[in-house]
This record gives C-alpha cells, sequence and structure tokens, in this order.
C-alpha cells in the first residue's frame, strides 16, 4: 500500500525586516501552493519571517513581539495545508535562536533550533545566537519529516541525529547566498549527508539581493542516492513541487521540474541583475544614474542596469572634458541610443577653470599631478550626486575589483555611488561579462571592449602604465585577497616577479582606507571586499 504527500518548496524573496509583509508573502505563497499545486506542506527558507541577514534587528528587543504575532497570524490564517517557516526566537533568559516552526491545524505543531552556527566569511550567527541540541522530526500524512537549517548539513552531526530519530525525509532550510561556485559546493555536501543516512532531502533556499549578499534559490530536492529529481530555477521566486510516494519502508522521490541552471558568465551576470534591481526596489529608489564614460566598465554597468530594471529607469551622463577622447564620446552616445535610456552630456571644462581658479593661490608655485586628474573625477561625482539628490536616483558607482583592490580610483570621484555593481568583479572578468552580454544581442559597442583601458585624465593615458597587466594583477589580487596567499607563496607559483607582487600586495594594504568608504556591491567571489574581510585600516603589518 502506497500513498503520496506532495511538498512545495516555496523559493521566496523577504525583505529584511519587512514582518508584516513577510507575513503576507508566506500566506499568500501557501495559499497558492494549495490551491495550484495540491501541496500538503509547504516549506519556506530559513528566518523567512524577518529575511535574512537581520544582522543587529536580532538585537532588538521590539522585534521578537512582532515575530510572536506574526506566528500566531500564520496559525490563524493557513488553512488546509501544512508550513515550515523559519524566524527567531528569544526566551525568558534573554537567549536567542534560529528556529523552524511546523504549523498546522492553527497550532505551532513542533519547532527546532538550529545547531550550527556559521561564524566566517559573510556569517556572523555567533554574535545573536545561540545552539540548539536537539533532533525535530514530525511525523505527518505517514511520513516521518526532520528539520534542519542550513548550516546544519554542512557538518554531519544534526543530519545523522535527525535519522537516529527517526527522520525518514529531511527538511532544509536555508539561506545560502550565492557566489560563482556555491551550487555545486551545496549539491556536494548534501550528497554527503544523503550518503551518510541514505534518507532523501529537500533543500529550500532564499532568492533575491539584501545589500551586498545576492540568494540565488536554485532549491532541490534529492533522492537517497543522491540524484537531483526536482531542481528548481536560480534567481526567480518559485513554488516548486515535489512528490513523495510512501511505499513501505521507502520513500521514492518522483521525478519534476529540472530548471537549467546557469553556467559561468551567464551565472555570475544573473546574480548582478538580481542584486541591482532588489537594491533599488526594497530602498525605494525612483531608478538609477551612471556617469557613462565610454569605457569598458561604465558601459557594462549599464548594460547591466538596463537588464535589472528596464530602459525608462536609468539615466546616462557623459562629463566629458578636454582629455576625452572623441571615439569615448561617440560610444557613449551609441550605447545610450542602443539601449534606449535617457542621456546627456555635462561638459565640465568651465567648472573645473573654477576650481582651478578658486585653488590656483594656494597651490602657486607647483606643478601640476595627480590632483588635478582627481579633481576632474571629483566633480564629476558632485554632478552624479546633485542629479541623485534632485531626481531621487540611486548612483551606480562603476569600479571594479581590480582598481578597489589597488585603490586605483578617486574617492569623492569615481567612487561616489550608492550602490557599486561591478565592486567584486575583477578587470578580466568584466571583460568576459561584456563579452557575454554582447552574445546575447550588441549593446556595448566593440571598440570599448577592444580599445586600451583609460581613465582619461591625462594626454594619451592608459591604465597598463600604471599598473600591472590585468591577468596578472587579477591572479596576485585573488591569491592575496581571496586565498591568503603570501607574496613569497604567490613568487614561487611564478604567478609575476617578485617585484610586481611586492608592489600589488603593498598597495592592497595601502588602499584599505578607500576601500572602507566605497559603496556596498554584490558579492560573486568566495571574498568580496565588504562584510567578509575585514580588515584594520591602520596597521603597521607586513608580509
Amino acid at each position: 500500500m502506497s500513498h503520496t504527500v506532495q511538498v512545495v518548496m516555496a523559493q521566496i524573496d523577504p525583505l529584511v525586516g519587512d514582518i508584516a509583509g513577510n507575513v503576507k508573502r508566506i500566506i499568500d505563497a501557501a495559499e497558492r501552493a494549495r490551491d495550484e499545486l495540491n501541496a500538503d506542506l509547504v516549506v519556506f527558507p530559513e528566518l523567512s519571517l524577518v529575511g535574512y541577514p537581520p544582522e543587529d534587528l536580532l538585537l532588538r528587543h521590539g522585534l521578537y513581539p512582532q515575530v510572536q504575532s506574526a506566528l500566531t497570524e500564520l496559525t490563524k490564517r493557513v488553512k488546509d495545508v501544512a508550513i515550515v517557516v523559519g524566524y527567531p526566537m528569544m526566551d525568558a533568559l534573554g537567549e536567542r535562536f534560529n528556529m523552524a516552526a511546523w504549523i498546522h491545524d492553527g497550532l505551532i505543531q513542533a519547532s527546532y533550533m538550529k545547531q550550527h552556527l556559521p561564524n566566517y566569511g559573510v556569517f556572523d550567527e555567533q554574535r545573536y545566537f545561540s545552539s540548539g541540541k536537539k533532533a525535530c522530526v514530525i511525523e505527518f500524512k505517514g511520513i516521518h519529516f526532520g528539520l534542519v537549517i542550513c548550516e546544519d548539513i554542512w557538518r554531519p552531526g544534526p543530519v545523522i541525529q535527525t535519522a537516529r530519530a527517526g527522520a525518514e525525509v529531511i527538511l532544509n532550510l536555508n539561506a545560502s547566498p550565492f557566489h560563482a561556485e556555491k551550487h555545486h559546493d551545496r549539491l556536494e555536501v548534501a550528497r554527503r549527508r544523503v550518503d551518510e543516512v541514505k534518507l532523501p532531502l529537500i533543500y529550500v533556499n532564499q532568492v533575491g539581493g539584501q545589500d551586498e549578499l545576492v540568494f540565488d534559490g536554485g532549491s532541490f530536492a534529492m533522492d537517497a542516492d543522491g540524484e537531483i529529481q526536482v531542481q528548481a530555477q536560480e534567481f526567480e521566486v518559485d513554488l516548486i513541487p515535489v512528490e513523495l510516494v510512501k511505499q513501505a519502508e521507502n520513500i521514492v522521490l518522483i521525478n519534476g521540474q529540472q530548471a537549467e541552471l546557469y553556467r559561468s558568465e551567464a551565472r555570475v551576470y544573473e546574480a548582478i541583475k538580481l542584486g541591482i534591481r532588489d537594491y533599488v526596489q526594497k530602498n525605494g529608489f525612483k531608478g538609477v544614474l551612471l556617469g557613462l564614460s565610454g569605457g569598458i566598465d561604465s558601459a557594462l554597468t549599464l548594460a547591466l542596469a538596463v537588464d535589472a530594471l528596464g530602459a525608462e529607469q536609468v539615466e546616462a551622463v557623459m562629463m566629458p572634458f578636454h582629455y576625452t577622447a572623441q571615439m569615448s564620446i561617440e560610444d557613449a552616445q551609441q550605447q545610450a541610443d542602443t539601449m534606449g535610456v535617457a542621456y546627456q552630456s555635462l561638459p565640465i571644462e568651465s567648472i573645473y577653470k573654477g576650481f582651478e581658479s578658486s585653488l590656483a593661490p594656494r597651490f602657486e608655485g607647483m606643478a601640476p599631478d595627480l590632483t588635478e586628474e582627481n579633481l576632474q573625477a571629483r566633480i564629476r561625482g558632485c554632478l552624479l550626486m546633485a542629479m541623485s539628490n534632485k531626481l531621487g536616483k540611486l548612483v551606480l558607482a562603476t569600479s571594479n575589483k581590480s582598481e578597489s583592490a589597488v585603490g586605483y580610483s578617486t574617492l569623492y570621484g569615481d567612487m561616489v555611488g550608492g550602490f557599486s555593481p561591478l565592486k567584486d568583479v575583477p578587470k578580466t572578468l568584466v571583460y568576459r561579462l561584456a563579452h557575454y552580454r554582447n552574445g546575447i544581442n550588441p549593446v556595448i559597442p566593440e571598440r570599448v571592449i577592444t580599445r586600451p583601458p583609460s581613465a582619461e585624465l591625462r594626454p594619451d593615458q592608459c591604465d597598463q602604465d600604471s599598473l600591472p597587466d590585468y591577468h596578472v594583477l587579477d591572479a596576485i589580487i585573488k591569491a592575496y585577497v581571496e586565498l591568503d596567499q603570501t607574496p613569497a607563496e604567490m613568487h614561487a607559483q611564478a604567478l609575476a616577479s617578485k617585484e610586481e607582487i611586492d608592489r600589488v600586495v603593498g598597495l592592497i594594504q595601502r588602499s584599505e582606507y578607500k576601500r572602507r568608504q566605497a559603496a556596498p556591491g554584490v558579492r560573486i567571489s568566495l571574498r568580496a571586499f565588504g562584510r567578509d574581510r575585514r580588515y584594520p585600516i591602520t596597521s603597521g603589518y607586513k608580509e
């Protein structure tokens, strides 16, 4: 005798702190899953009531009465379907826990406390939560479901404990942020846990952008042999059915949706798009604007912004000076026209002369140097921020990771902006993403991609006059920033000459004060400049 239980993975995009809005999202998703997909059980992501990561909102005592009211509302309003939701809880002693609640028939039938609290990279959970100790297994429609939360599957203990407590299916609630290889890592870890207990696992992940983090979804259901039977889309809100069949002592996952996953540059491009869209929309901006220079960084940023938000919400501004090449002016105009965005040119010559005149008495007898180059960038930044204030649009900064690493950017100049889409994108990847985007349909003029990159702040300037070749530079940055390698280790691998390695490492160390003042941007790597890399500005450390 066999019977079927329909589980639906609710891949939602919560807004951090918007408890009332998240309750509505959960109720709407549960009702749709019940009515359209015949769901018996709907599983939501980790901390879905408050969104992830809530950071120091968890230290606000006023948060917890709102969470409790939200749980009560869910027990009253969700009918004829069971749901599992994530939420934070504070007990009578003031300890906080990362929880999952099983709600059915108007009651919280069971709850689970997350056991392993990640405290590395972008995660800071030991700052907020205490660890649970016990397994949680619920019998529902003849199947015993075990609850675990995110990090609990990255270590063997909780899943084995849950299996020993009688679980037949593991439900794993997640808020697992994106980096380029993360989905592969998840699958490998899930297979290790499944292999240990020989039980199916249903992995439900959050989707959406939250400040520097992007959550890519990609929820899946894995059978007891480690095979993916259901695969959700990446980067999309979705409800994904998983059909379970109880046959005697076995649980069979029926093969279902098999969404095609993005690869390489396409995956990174989609992640940045989602990060832009959610940052702009969740923060209530009317649109975005950016300085379009005719260079590849601003060209790629424009393409990403239009793809994320639509041309009607994007404005591009060219701010030429007498060092600006005619081809830069032409290419910027061409791309703006191709992409259908509002575009204007604001020459800065007269403004520069005004600054120059005001500073002349103080600079008398001093030769022109980097000061005058930076002044051009700062004038442009000032104009962009003035337009942002007046129009209510967010300025997108266009610096990339290679430039940010070594300080090849102007504080209060081209670093100006409220969000930096390319913040974690090295220059070599900027070129690959531009080629990828033009492969869909050409929007970036070809010579923007092929010409040598230049800041155009002095005659005949070229980036490689000041920096190593970008392939060399990016290799050093990855080794030092993401892999924590020493200069000696890099030299042993022949990444570059000792002089180049030492020079780049020195620039990275000296530029921390700039990066600390930079706009947030989408994290796509194992370690971005942001919440997962915390180095002192003032430091005498040498390596």
